[in-house]
């Protein structure tokens, strides 16, 4: 009975959710993309990749998000729908500038954030920077250590996949870059790439075709973002420091992140959920991460 009037709930949402698309510039000039939809306690969605965009998470999971929270879907800067910077200034510290210049132009004293995968990272460097700005923190198989990921996880089970063994030392940032190349090249030619991020392979082609669906995509932060001394620190350690309550969902088989990743994360106040899934829990384990979220939400009163 429960699950048809969560669903009713669902439809009744759906045809009455305005969305409010616009742009925001940038204190530096950069123009940004941001979807305000849903009702409910402010939350950023702060995505991954580096450079996924924002949009499928809108697509794929955005229906519950937004009978929970009032969403704000952002295409970071070089991302997507979002201009680049001319002067290739991605750094965390402008980042968390850009997550709070548009707090602050949509008006909210302060929000949620909801990060996945590379988008922990940039929750961290966000809360450290303005702590004041945020209520609490949602991270969906989040990094907060992106050597540990690759190295521990990403690197030795791409070689199990494709049995290519690659022997390059992982003990630098160039190091990382160049197994990463290489891993992806074995993994595309024998078309064992999904293994890494999906249960099911078939996913991994919905969420390809997804991308078609935007025009004009701006890949300019992807394409450097690796190159970013910012994002290579461990966060891991800053996490005691953290003060408002943290949701921290994680994978036994996201090997992208690591399905031991949650080790030596200590929020002063988390709460830790494993799940029986992989990388992609807004496509594939959509009920669990429903149930995670309602609990934190509840318990914190979001």
């Amino acid at each position: 009975m429960k699950k048809i009037i969560f669903t009713i709930a669902f439809v009744f949402l759906s045809l009455n959710i305005q969305a409010e698309e616009r742009f925001i510039t940038t204190s530096d000039g950069v123009k940004l993309y941001v979807n305000v939809k849903g009702s409910g306690t402010p939350c950023l969605y702060i995505h991954g990749g580096p450079g996924s965009g924002s949009y499928w998470m809108e697509k794929f999971f955005g229906e519950f998000l937004e009978f929970k929270f009032t969403m704000v879907y952002l295409d970071q800067r070089g991302v997507g729908r979002s201009s680049g910077d001319p002067d290739e200034d991605y750094s965390l510290e402008r980042m968390s500038l850009d997550f709070e210049e548009i707090r602050e132009a949509l008006g909210y004293d302060s929000w949620l954030t909801l990060g996945h995968s590379f988008g922990g990272v940039l929750q961290m460097g966000y809360v450290e920077k303005y702590p004041e700005a945020i209520k609490g923190m949602i991270m969906v198989n989040c990094t907060l250590k992106m050597a540990e990921s690759f190295c521990d996880s990403w690197s030795p089970k791409a070689s199990e996949f494709t049995g290519v063994i690659d022997n390059t030392p992982c003990d630098s940032r160039e190091d990382i870059t160049l197994k990463l190349g290489n891993h992806i090249k074995n993994l595309r030619e024998k078309d064992l790439f999904w293994k890494m991020g999906y249960i099911l392979k078939e996913n991994e082609k919905i969420m390809d075709a997804s991308y078609h669906e935007i025009q004009n995509w701006n890949g300019s932060f992807g394409n450097i973002a690796f190159d970013i001394e910012d994002f290579w620190q461990d966060f891991k350690v800053k996490t005691p420091t953290v003060n408002v309550p943290v949701l921290f969902f994680y994978g036994s088989k996201d090997w992208m992140v690591g399905p031991n990743h949650y080790q030596g994360i200590n929020f002063s106040n988390q709460m830790l959920w494993p799940v029986d899934g992989g990388h992609m829990p807004m496509m594939e384990n959509k009920e669990e991460l429903q149930r995670a979220i309602l609990s934190y939400s509840t318990t914190h009163n979001f």
